[in-house]
């Protein structure tokens, strides 16, 4: 029987389901909108599209909620003009809408990080209506992004790294019955992915949707689709190397469901994990080593960079393995440790003997 050697990636398959979730979104927002998510559509990727639509809804949502103007209003009804009439302390309104409004029968809130999201989608929106001149007024450049605090990176000790893969290995001493069971049957692979995440920084999303041709044992690789969807080639060591041959005995006699032959990390259910049960996963190991820090796979990450960062001193290198196109992006998250390098400097230096 000739074999199938076409695939579809994890990527393209994330692509198509978003495309149809943002025609379903599009549907429900005023008919105009569709151009500028058509302008859109080469510039960002189709999660960002669909976050930008969700939030871009939420403003007209408000409008009809707490805007007199338009109580007799289907969302539908909106045509471009009525940016035109939204001025400048309406948006500042908007911003304290968002931190607390009712969705439906859900209460959603919204701290700096999410504020400062919407209106930045918000004044994308509007930058291109304003310069196509279908609008006269841009009042999104009138008020103020919210400032986002910085917060301390979550990160493993080296002591914690190796408390939590030694949890991983031999927890399930102490399990019983369809626990136990269900352990046994997940412990390689779940110490494969954890083992796999501290060691190469790689994000949970890349982790998902690794293809089993992507690994490659010859020279210690794994070929990750990084943001924006440029391949790169990121390299393991001895560690992950043996927890990922581990993992392929096992994955050697699962029976897949059709469509996801290609898939590296099989749920329980026979097919490619998804990034929400690595999430539960490692959450649940991570709690039993650690009741301080709320670890996830994200945090798993910042240990690895902070490990690299530590270990060579090399911020390029740092950016480049971490797949972040700006440098900067990584100096702002390890700056913290170039204060600590430096506070070393001052007693590195003895300027005279006692």
């Amino acid at each position: 029987m000739p074999v199938n050697t076409s695939r579809t990636t994890y990527r393209e398959h994330t692509d198509t389901e978003n495309i149809l979730k943002l025609r379903q979104v599009l549907s429900t927002l005023p008919a105009f909108c569709k151009d500028y998510f058509r302008a859109i559509d080469s510039t960002t990727t189709t999660k960002t599209r669909i976050s930008y639509a969700y939030d871009i809804r939420i403003f007209f949502q408000f409008l009809l909620d707490e805007n007199p103007a338009f109580k007799n209003y289907a969302m539908t009804d909106f045509s471009v003009a009525v940016l035109d009439q939204i001025k400048a302390v309406d948006l500042e309104e908007y911003m304290e809408y968002l931190k607390i409004y009712q969705n439906g029968d859900k209460t959603e809130t919204n701290g700096e990080r999410g504020l400062k999201r919407k209106i930045s989608a918000l004044r994308s929106f509007y930058a291109y209506y304003y310069k196509r001149e279908m609008i006269h007024t841009n009042p999104t450049v009138l008020i103020d992004v919210p400032k986002i605090h910085d917060k301390s990176i979550i990160r493993l000790d080296t002591d914690e790294v190796a408390l939590l893969l030694d949890y991983i290995e031999h927890c399930g001493d102490s399990l019983t019955g369809q626990k136990r069971v269900y352990y046994e049957k997940t412990k390689e692979r779940d110490l494969a992915i954890v083992t796999l995440l501290l060691g190469t920084g790689i994000r949970v999303s890349e982790c998902v949707g690794l293809d089993i041709e992507d690994v490659d044992f010859k020279n210690n690789g794994i070929k990750v689709t990084r943001k924006g969807g440029n391949e790169m080639v990121v390299y393991f060591g001895e560690e992950v190397e043996k927890a990922l041959k581990r993992y392929l005995e096992i994955r050697e006699v699962i029976t897949p469901l059709a469509g996801h032959e290609h898939a590296l990390f099989y749920s329980a259910q026979r097919k490619r994990m998804g990034v929400q049960a690595v999430e539960n996963m490692v959450k649940k190991y991570s709690r039993q080593i650690t009741t301080t820090k709320k670890i996830t796979p994200h945090k798993l990450r910042s240990t690895y960079g902070t490990a690299l960062y530590q270990e060579t001193g090399d911020i390029y290198l740092v950016a480049d393995v971490l797949g972040h196109k700006d440098v900067n992006t990584t100096k702002k998250h390890y700056a913290a440790l170039d204060d600590a390098r430096r506070r070393q400097a001052a007693t590195a230096v003895r300027l005279r003997e006692d």
